[in-house]
């Protein structure tokens, strides 16, 4: 399939009616990271530990049969045991509740239609049917005697059973104002509040007519920018389909900033060589056959006139190529220009890809894809930033944080050809995968306190190297956390890529 026929699918998918699709719940690997985070703080003791204890042998049991809404339930009810809440028959009844739609990017000029589902059966009982009452809350701040919340309705005859008998309801969006919102719809048994299923949405009048001016845009404009204009119709395909969650997705921001593009490539340029700076960038990932998105720091000293080092930075488990750029008090980008390194931050292709690695979770068929186009995705954007600037191919490093600490890892030993040095922070590995990777020298960073991942995972790791002389530095925080220990060793971090360059590895070490 090319590129060109899979974009004009994309866009034929959002604009024609679609059909009911399930959006993504919230990621089941964060949810179970938290929980275990939780349950590691809190160490629960006596009777609690005996009731988290129970629940966790139903959790190995839920996950061994693939019962995904029963793994949802038992996370929810150990999470609120932890909190020191008991847990009742109508927090069962509200984590049952989801809202779907078939359009999360919603346009306010048609009428727009949800249905309210359940994920398992809860253990409430019934006698009579049910009452939903729709509402939109904002999420941006609104201007000084604007409504918080505005009703959408009440709608009678919601059935007791929502997994056999879905409840459709259509809202009317007229009115509304283009801004992100979360749509409440709220169950009541005469006037006992049951619960409320929540769902983002965006509203943005006239998205389809902005939609079509981009694609047009694209097939006029240089070909190297048609990913740049076309990823937010890519981006509200795979949210409409449940492949991703919106997370950070802003989607006026998104279209202004493809519009932007749109507008300084009409002259049929490419308005990126020239361009310093933090930026975004978007590719076709064609394994996928999705738009994946990249950051990209240039310093402002590039001109492309020599060759500059770069970094590949990996975003931590729920985070996304955003993270190291705008996150971790934007001291990497600060750094960067100080230094005078380019820095690439990719996707990984979801936000819990692990980036190949099998180090954590289960090794199903459709948790290896991910993984494996995680990793394709970080070299791919290697490649790319390879083909777009002057790389000092003597001077790349890898870093990453957390679940990027560990596709760190995995990538060093499985690339190591390619690294000058690497920085695992908060991670673990395979110290068997060492052998693969003695030649290059890593600057390792872990807080003794982490609940998250416990700091053996760096310690065996950096054990091994030291059996095997490696150039290592360890730096163990006396009572760090899973994320305080980022931010005050980036600077030494830099110091240390600085003093390093690419060692040539033995036939053995290949």
């Amino acid at each position: 399939m090319t590129t060109r026929r899979f974009i004009l699918i994309v866009l034929l998918c959002l604009l024609m009616p679609a059909v009911a699709l399930a959006q993504a719940l919230p990621n089941l690997a964060t949810t179970r990271v938290r929980y275990n985070t939780l349950k590691a703080t809190t160490n629960p003791q006596g009777e609690l530990k005996a009731q988290i204890d129970a629940i966790d042998r139903e959790l190995v049991e839920a996950t061994r049969l693939g019962r995904t809404g029963e793994v949802r339930r038992l996370f929810a009810n150990g999470t609120a045991l932890l909190n020191g809440r008991q847990w009742t028959e109508l927090d069962d009844f509200d984590q049952s509740l989801v809202v779907r739609t078939d359009r999360v990017f919603a346009d306010s000029t048609v009428p727009y239609q949800v249905r309210l589902e359940q994920i398992y059966a809860p253990a409430i009982s019934l006698t009579s049917s049910l009452t939903a009452r729709a509402t939109l809350r904002p999420l941006l701040s609104q201007p000084a005697g604007a409504a918080d919340v505005r009703e959408l309705g009440r709608f009678d005859g919601v059935s007791r059973d929502l997994r056999e008998s879905p409840f459709g309801i259509e809202l009317n969006l007229s009115g509304v104002a283009d801004a992100p919102y979360m749509l409440d719809i709220e169950i009541l048994d005469d006037a006992r509040s049951l619960g409320t299923a929540s769902l983002r949405v965006a509203v943005q009048q006239g998205l389809e007519a902005r939609l079509r001016a981009l694609d047009t845009a694209a097939a006029k404009g240089p070909a190297s920018v048609g990913a740049d204009l076309r990823y937010p119709m890519d981006f509200m395909r795979k949210v409409n389909r449940g492949l991703v969650e919106p997370g950070s997705f802003d989607l006026a921001k998104e279209l202004a900033a493809a519009e932007a593009v749109a507008a300084a490539a009409r002259g049929g340029a490419d308005p990126f060589p020239k361009r310093t700076g933090d930026f975004e960038r978007h590719y076709v990932l064609e394994e996928a056959r999705e738009i994946m998105p990249y950051r990209v720091h240039v310093p402002k000293a590039y001109n492309g006139s020599k060759p500059f080092p770069l970094i590949v930075a990996l975003h931590g488990l729920g985070a996304n190529e955003d993270s190291f750029l705008d996150g971790y008090s934007k001291r990497l980008p600060e750094l960067a220009e100080q230094h005078g390194y380019l820095v690439a931050a990719p996707l990984g292709y979801r936000v819990d890809g692990f980036y190949g690695s099998g180090v954590a979770g289960s090794n199903d068929p459709v948790t290896r894809r991910t993984r494996e186009l995680s990793e394709q995705d970080v070299m791919q954007v290697l490649a790319r930033m390879r083909r777009d600037y002057k790389i000092d191919e003597q001077r790349i490093y890898l870093m990453g944080h957390s679940m990027g600490a560990i596709g760190t890892w995995y990538l060093t030993a499985k690339y190591p050809d390619v690294w000058a040095a690497v920085a695992p922070f908060s991670g673990l590995g395979t110290p068997a995968s060492v052998a693969r990777m003695k030649h290059i020298p890593q600057f390792v960073v872990h807080g003794d306190a982490d609940p998250t991942v416990n700091v053996s995972g760096s310690r065996t790791m950096v054990a091994e190297m030291k059996k095997l002389g490696v150039d290592v530095t360890y730096i163990e925080v006396a009572g760090g956390n899973h994320i305080n220990v980022v931010v005050p060793n980036l600077a030494a971090m830099m110091d240390f890529f600085d003093a390093k360059r690419k060692a040539v590895p033995t036939t053995q070490q290949r």
